[in-house]
């Protein structure tokens, strides 16, 4: 819907085969809708636009043409372009002052057209990585800003129309993220098709390594900065360098139902994986070979984390099947189970590696000793909703826990006391990370959100 720039009492909508003039009438309290006479044409609008002096309306539609209606007899007037219309339709429609209408579509093209007759401005035309979603004019029009359902929001300059990507995010749900190891200067994130790398202190977008039509649920860096380790769900194991983003190796069949949780020794030489069928395997790896040194299996659901120990002599494994277990990476065998009723999501240790904290389903934040698996402490980590991600500071001092409520709480660890909340994301929070260096906390939501947070301590 739009409203009239002139008259207070006028707007329009469009949808589905329909678009309507409606004349608000303050005195009697009614709203007069008249339907537009398209004549013979059925379209469906997806955008709508006024122009200054309130003569003309312009509808872009599905089928790729742009309607011009004259507003004081609802009148069709004209339609264009006449042949070459733009591909999945016109998304977003805008007029600089001197009556040109630029035009976004569905495949990326964004042009400028002349007001009456819709043809093209000679060399004022674009293509963008996206179905371009929104337009903002600024000025008198020497600036446009275009969004894209890619994530992108792109800035064009109305001289030369070549197009700058001045922001960028994912348009999906981000299901992890990592820093590399003693660094806080960057930090990578996963999602549908793509790994990003990121700038902690500006948000700026340094790395995109793209995987098609796959999704990546986990990501993290080799203790030596030579490789990105992921996760996919097509069951590979992938690597890719940190500067260029090229492959570096892929372990393919890692798992059956897709590789769902990573984690890498401090020694850079073996990867645990863990997968949708509850097996978790231990990778021995190589400059020229990556070979499988056990399965373990005793999981019966999605393992959904793993931590290693420092040592690199024991790991824990989280389980939607409500169990944890610590596994021992030399002889390959459980040496302890934690069960509770619950959906484990994640799972990390206590700094000096004598406790584990433990949060799932039912909203509960456990302590639990290594050594015999029993529990400490249980306390409520949230009202409502599952904890899905948890991180505890170098110092050990703190922990910080996000989830299903949308709030990143800071605890004190020794008191169980939460000290500050975090209020921002508007989808289920998927992970959080406490930056190496703790100045930031980076939290990660599945409505594609990225929220860096001011370490409070």
């Amino acid at each position: 819907a739009v409203v009239s720039t002139q008259s207070t009492g006028k707007f329009v909508t469009g949808g589905n085969k329909t678009l309507r003039i409606w004349d608000v009438d303050r005195p009697n309290r009614k709203i007069r809708p008249q339907e537009c006479d398209l004549g013979q044409l059925k379209r469906d609008v997806r955008c709508i636009l006024i122009d200054s002096t309130d003569e003309f309306l312009y509808a872009g539609t599905t089928s790729g043409d742009i309607l011009q209606i004259t507003i004081k007899t609802h009148l069709f007037k004209n339609s264009g372009p006449a042949k070459d219309k733009y591909s999945l339709g016109v998304h977003s429609i805008a007029m600089l002052k001197d009556g040109t209408i630029i035009v976004a579509t569905g495949g990326g093209i964004v042009c400028a057209l002349k007001a009456g007759t819709f043809k093209p401005i000679a060399q004022k035309e674009c293509t963008l990585a996206g179905g371009a979603t929104s337009i903002a004019v600024r000025g008198i029009g020497h600036q446009l800003y275009v969004g894209v359902n890619k994530g992108n929001i792109y800035r064009i300059n109305f001289s030369d129309f070549q197009p700058t990507c001045i922001n960028s995010c994912h348009y999906s749900g981000v299901l992890d993220v990592a820093f590399p190891y003693g660094c806080g200067d960057l930090f990578a994130t996963c999602g549908k098709e793509n790994i990003r790398v990121w700038v902690t202190d500006t948000s700026t977008e340094v790395l995109r390594v793209t995987v098609p039509n796959m999704t990546c649920h986990g990501v993290c860096f080799m203790t030596d900065g030579h490789s990105i380790i992921s996760a996919w769900n097509d069951g590979k194991i992938r690597a890719f360098k940190p500067q260029s983003g090229s492959d570096l190796y892929t372990i393919h069949d890692a798992h059956k139902q897709g590789v769902t949780a990573i984690a890498t020794t401090s020694d850079s030489s073996r990867i645990v994986s863990g997968g949708g069928e509850g097996q978790v395997r231990v990778w021995d790896i190589s400059s020229n070979r990556q070979e499988m040194k056990a399965a373990m299996k005793e999981h019966k659901g999605v393992v959904t984390c793993i931590k290693i120990r420092a040592n690199n002599m024991e790991c824990v494994s989280s389980s939607d099947d409500g169990t944890c277990i610590i596994w021992d990476l030399n002889r390959f065998v459980r040496n302890q189970i934690i069960f509770a009723n619950t959906l484990f999501k994640a799972v990390c240790y206590q700094p000096e590696e004598t406790q584990l904290l433990t949060g799932g389903s039912d909203r509960k934040i456990s302590y639990w000793e290594t050594l015999d698996g029993s529990q400490i402490r249980e306390m409520e980590g949230s009202a409502d909703g599952s904890i899905n991600g948890l991180d505890i500071s170098d110092d050990g001092n703190y922990f910080v826990s996000g989830g299903n409520s949308r709030k990143v709480k800071v605890w004190k660890y020794n008191e169980g006391e939460v000290t500050h909340v975090g209020l921002g994301h508007s989808g289920d929070i998927t992970r959080v990370r406490v930056c190496p260096d703790s100045k930031h906390i980076i939290s990660v939501s599945a409505d594609g959100a990225i929220l860096r947070w001011k370490y409070p301590f």
